[in-house]
């Protein structure tokens, strides 16, 4: 029973937001080290993405690409491929990655061992399309797994807005 509580008290202290989250060190998509970028400088919009769902959250990523909903000044947005839970070889979604990059130039960085999802605290992650936003003071302040509902869609805008 003492068990079952501490675990409780896990999974909720893991969900608590918002809480501090650090700047972890990544991977670009040629393997490299990297940091993620704008850290401090912006609000975070990140898309944290299992090769397996990319699709996920399609329409509504869309409605938000092309409405600009949450885009501005004070907001970056970019994604983090979570290699360690594809089923796919890394080098294929490193190339389908480096693809995309290379046609609408988005940041997409890579996670090969749960780098993020351990240091953040965000729990099993595996076949879940992540919506996250990191505030300037690098709070996580909004995260959101798997496919979202029209009435968690509208608890992201409304958590993003002001970050713009």
């Amino acid at each position: 029973m003492v068990a079952a509580a501490f675990m409780f008290n896990i999974a909720a202290n893991a969900q608590s937001l918002p809480r501090p989250v650090r700047n972890v060190e990544v991977q670009n998509l040629d393997g490299q080290k990297a940091r993620l970028p704008m850290w401090g400088q912006k609000n975070l919009l990140i898309f944290y993405v299992d090769p397996e769902v990319p699709k996920q959250n399609h329409d509504f990523i869309t409605y938000l690409e092309e409405t600009g909903r949450v885009q501005g000044p004070n907001i970056y947005g970019f994604g983090i491929v979570n290699l360690k839970d594809a089923v796919y070889p890394n080098s294929v979604v490193r190339s389908i990655a480096d693809a995309r990059t290379k046609k609408n130039g988005a940041t997409i960085l890579c996670d090969p061992d749960h780098w993020i999802s351990s240091a953040w605290r965000l729990g099993d992650c595996n076949n879940c399309f992540v919506i996250m936003l990191v505030n300037k003071k690098g709070e996580l302040v909004y995260m959101h797994k798997g496919e979202m509902s029209e009435a968690e869609q509208k608890k992201f805008i409304a958590a993003a807005e002001p970050l713009r």
